[in-house]
């Protein structure tokens, strides 16, 4: 079969396995394809893997021609040379630590798997080489739950060597599962002392693997970057970290969220991200062959540019309870006597815990109390953030609120979400330690409580 336009409903498409060079059209200009047909994906695609094992698929009416090739070309005779970039333009890093915006679907046990090297992602959309000068670097592949605090200060090195390279942006692939406290982590170590880094730092990623239809892998990645390129010169307030999603289900507009303040609220739609307690900072909008951000300057004078980002302090510790019917002295007392160096509780409504009984029937309630005064007088850090995840930490309201700063429990009046205020108080313990945390939650460091309140 020779080339022509793919008929309707895939008719002429060869069967699985069979090698192929396929041509579709993008908003930047046609792309050459050579890999293997597989069965389609979704009703209306095409789907092929390429020769590196990276699977994509892509809308009938994207296909401009293609051809069935009698064997599959080797990598090194269809690929001659590395494509240089275009040196004129912004040089961006694209710093990969995994999920699913850089893996890979395994056909055979229909698993996803991050194993997506890098270098591959400039090859799957190559609309990022008329955006920016990309260098690829590879801290890891992980799963975004399996990161840790030494993960968090390798992001940071990464991003200190991208500057110091003459990057103007940094972009962070990331899995979506814990992207919004790995932000977190870039902001208050970049800007958590009073400074700003020395570009942009975006933290990205997407709900579903690049190989399916409705995937929002591509435009995350081309937001990001262009963001990353070309966005405006972070203050080091709301800005020193960003996280780009898709603002909704539809394609084609993405929203540009404050990485000290946004949480990931959905587990499976494109639009799992949301700002907490505050709006987002700007849209990029991808449409035909232009992007272009949507955003109207905050009021914020520039900090001062920070020389290096402050690391934390790897081996502080700290234990986090939910505040409900079955939260116990004794699993407190456990992290007490294990020697954590804070205690983080979410708290019921405006941020309380179980230590009343007016009915003189929960005795563990009464321990819990005097637990965490002792705890307290001998130098124990509690801090208390509200489960309800948007609005403030009111201990003023009730009784048992002023109770509990009465025994110097910390958080009234602030506004920091629950997985900003996990990393800021592991800043502030990295900074010094408790008068450092009682001094630093009345702030606001990076824009994590824009309208902090004591009353």
């Amino acid at each position: 079969m020779g080339r022509g336009a793919l008929p309707a409903y895939m008719e002429g498409w060869p069967k699985p396995g069979v090698p192929v060079r396929l041509v579709v059209k993008t908003w930047s200009g046609k792309v050459e394809h050579i890999g293997l047909a597989l069965p389609s994906s979704a009703p209306k695609l095409i789907t092929m893997k390429l020769q590196n094992g990276y699977n994509v698929s892509f809308p009938e009416s994207y296909v401009d021609s293609f051809e069935v090739l009698e064997d599959m070309p080797s990598i090194e005779e269809e690929v001659d040379e590395i494509e240089p970039q275009d040196e004129t333009l912004p040089l961006v890093h694209l710093i990969h630590t995994g999920g699913t915006i850089a893996s890979k679907v395994d056909y055979a046990t229909g698993a996803v798997t991050a194993r997506f090297d890098p270098h591959e992602l400039l090859d799957a959309v190559p609309e990022l080489r008329k955006i920016a000068r990309i260098r690829a670097v590879k801290l890891g592949n992980m799963w975004s739950d399996d990161l840790r605090p030494r993960h968090w200060n390798r992001m940071l090195k990464a991003t200190e060597e991208a500057f110091a390279e003459g990057a103007v942006g940094c972009v962070i692939t990331h899995g979506t599962d814990t992207l919004h406290i790995s932000s977190a982590a870039m902001s208050y170590g970049w800007s958590g002392q009073g400074g700003r880094p020395p570009g942009r730092i975006v933290l990205t990623g997407s709900q579903r693997s690049p190989d399916r239809g409705s995937s929002d892998a591509t435009e995350n990645l081309i937001a990001s970057v262009h963001w990353a390129a070309h966005g405006p010169a972070p203050s080091g307030y709301r800005d020193s970290s960003v996280v780009i999603v898709h603002a909704s289900s539809s394609d084609g507009r993405c929203a540009v969220l404050p990485g000290c303040a946004c949480r990931k609220y959905h587990s499976s739609r494109r639009d799992a991200f949301k700002p907490i307690n505050q709006e987002a900072l700007a849209f990029v909008d991808i449409g035909g062959d232009s992007v272009s951000i949507d955003y109207s300057p905050e009021a914020h004078d520039a900090r001062v540019e920070s020389i290096a980002p402050k690391q934390f302090d790897e081996s502080v510790r700290i234990a986090q309870f939910i505040s409900d019917p079955h939260l116990h002295p004794d699993q407190v007392q456990g992290a007490i006597d294990a020697g954590f160096d804070a205690l983080l509780f979410h708290g019921t409504g405006l941020g309380h815990l179980p230590i009343s009984d007016p009915e003189e029937d929960s005795l563990e309630n009464t321990r819990l109390r005097v637990m965490l005064e002792d705890h307290i007088s001998e130098g124990g850090v509690v801090v208390m953030v509200t489960n309800t995840i948007h609005g403030p930490v009111n201990m003023n309201v009730y009784s048992k609120g002023r109770d509990q700063k009465e025994i110097g429990i910390i958080g009234h009046g602030s506004l920091c979400p629950p997985g900003s205020a996990l990393v800021k108080l592991h800043h502030l313990l990295s900074v010094g330690g408790r008068e450092s945390v009682e001094e630093g939650w009345e702030m606001d460091l990076v824009g994590e409580n824009p309208a902090f309140s004591r009353s």
